[in-house]
């Protein structure tokens, strides 16, 4: 039995949905202008916006965008699902898997350490700051 209410598993099982899609459709976007065909390009991003916002609205409505009260509620779940991601989820997968697969798990691992390391310095900025955080680079 789950431990969510049954409104929420469909939001989320509705986000993941679209936030998949909008991906694919980035990468479709990415390939097409690699073909030559910009246009066929630009259709694909249009989608992924779309769906990107579809997504958004779906974890709103899951209530799982909550701001960044004195708790920094959005940091710290982003921070928990990145060490997640970190400690357990790819090198379970990278134990799971070929040497090919392996070596690209190993790389966006390596990309999500960098990540991990951003939010972390972000909710260190947001924690000492009595307004917003200094722009992005």
């Amino acid at each position: 039995m789950s431990r969510i209410p049954r409104y929420q598993e469909h939001l989320k099982t509705g986000f993941t949905a679209e936030a998949v899609s909008a991906a694919r459709c980035r990468a479709y976007a990415a390939r097409a202008d690699q073909d030559g065909r910009p246009n066929l390009a630009r259709h694909w991003q249009r989608l992924a916006t779309e769906k990107d916002a579809l997504a958004v609205k779906l974890l709103e409505a899951a209530e799982q965008v909550r701001g960044e009260a004195a708790d920094g509620s959005d940091i710290a779940t982003a921070v928990s699902e990145e060490r997640y991601e970190n400690d357990v989820l790819y090198p379970k997968m990278i134990r799971d898997v070929d040497q090919a697969t392996g070596n690209i798990l190993l790389e966006v691992l390596e990309a999500q350490k960098a990540h991990l390391k951003h939010l972390e310095d972000l909710r260190e900025a947001l924690t000492s700051s009595t307004g917003d955080v200094a722009a992005p680079v």
